[in-house]
């Protein structure tokens, strides 16, 4: 049995790289939370979340 967890860019729920949706499904929530803390993210912290977003687009494989 293979319990490891992967984190993985999602192919078949993406808006743009799959990136919020592969976050979801390691957590266990819904993509649509994920991309609103993102959003609201990118408000708060600034630009830094955006170049963190292309950074996990770039580095995590598709699943």
């Amino acid at each position: 049995m293979n319990d490891i967890k992967t984190l993985t860019r999602s192919k078949s729920n993406r808006m743009i790289a799959g990136v919020c949706a592969g976050l979801a499904d390691y957590l266990n929530i819904d993509p649509t939370v994920v991309r609103l803390l993102f959003v609201l993210g990118f408000f708060v912290a600034g630009p830094g979340l955006a170049i963190a977003y292309l950074i996990m687009a770039i580095v995590t494989p598709e699943g």
